[in-house]
């Protein structure tokens, strides 16, 4: 019997390293931050669905007493948007427009809204507008260059991030934005650079931190990386993309112990976290556990049908009898 039916997981192995660290073993990065303009209130965010109901109440009512507050209509758009409800925030963002249509914030809105919906064009269109209407309005520079980055174009993003970073030197969304585009150029020391500036200016970024994790794991750095993804945890412990993110490193230092309790906590916050069962059914196989490889392999391909890492895994275990 030859060493490779000996060890059949020396296969699996090497196809991880070729198509695993396509799936399970690259880290996980943070999206971009995108700054929506409102005023009053600042933009709470995501998940708020309680404070949001509120706030449009107040809207409502606002705009009953006056139906022309072209405010009360965009702030209301702006909740709207962290609801998830884009067609009704860029349903208010055009009536705040009929009403005043030299209101940029209102442009950059609806930007936000559009990119959201993957309306990209309509998104850019929104920006471009409110930046001739307030060249000096750094959001607009912001959100246009996370959709240039979304649509692969890093060097206009990076030049936007960049003009919003000359109008406000303390913009750590600038920074942080800037760091990803710069990481999705490979070009890690100046993402790690913009990362850090981020973190000076606020030290409680967890995402920064777990970006620059990523940025250190591809550069190698692992020692550095994994004190990234520890400090990210010190600030959220609820955090499983950086739990998620230190088992891919663990897991790259062969360290598949320690990657596999990651992953499991990653999943105990997150279950439909399709690449942490990915990258745990790797280090299940490396440790020969080829049993919960399977199921691990099996649950990312049923949370993602389209998980080619999984399925060729899963067919190697196949024909080696596992």
């Amino acid at each position: 019997m030859d060493n490779k039916t000996k060890n059949p997981w020396c296969v699996l192995v090497l196809l991880g390293i070729i198509l695993l660290w396509a799936g399970c073993g690259t880290t996980a990065t943070v999206p971009a931050t995108q700054i929506t303009e409102q005023k009053p209130p600042a933009d709470p965010g995501e998940g708020l669905s309680l404070d949001d109901d509120r706030a449009i109440a107040d809207y409502n009512e606002a705009i009953r007493r006056n139906p022309n507050d072209a405010e009360a209509y965009n702030n209301r758009g702006v909740t709207y948007k962290n609801k998830g409800d884009y067609d009704q925030a860029i349903a208010d963002d055009n009536q705040a427009i009929r009403i005043n249509p030299d209101y940029a914030e209102a442009y950059c809105n609806r930007g936000v809204a559009y990119r959201n919906k993957g309306d990209y064009d309509r998104a850019i269109a929104d920006y471009n507008e409110a930046i001739r209407l307030n060249p000096n309005l750094a959001e607009a520079y912001n959100n246009r260059g996370i959709a240039y980055k979304d649509t692969g174009n890093y060097d206009r993003a990076i030049a936007d991030y960049t003009q919003a970073l000359r109008i406000n030197l303390n913009d750590v969304e600038a920074y942080y934005n800037r760091g990803n585009a710069y990481s999705d150029k490979k070009d890690y020391d100046r993402a790690i650079a913009d990362y850090t500036q981020a973190l000076r200016i606020n030290p409680n970024l967890a995402e920064a931190y777990t970006n620059r994790g990523n940025a250190y794991k591809d550069t190698r750095d692992y020692d550095r990386a994994i004190a990234d993804y520890n400090q990210a945890l010190r600030i959220n412990p609820d955090y499983a993309l950086a739990y998620y993110n230190r088992g891919s490193v663990y897991n790259a230092k062969k360290d598949y112990d320690r990657a596999i309790a990651d992953y499991t906590q990653a999943l105990r916050i997150n279950p439909n976290l399709a690449v942490a069962y990915n990258g745990r059914g790797f280090a299940y196989g490396n440790t020969r556990d080829y049993t919960r490889a399977r199921a691990d392999f099996t649950e990312a391909l049923r949370l993602n049908p389209n998980d080619t890492v999984a399925r060729d895994n899963l067919e190697i275990l196949r024909k080696r009898g596992y």
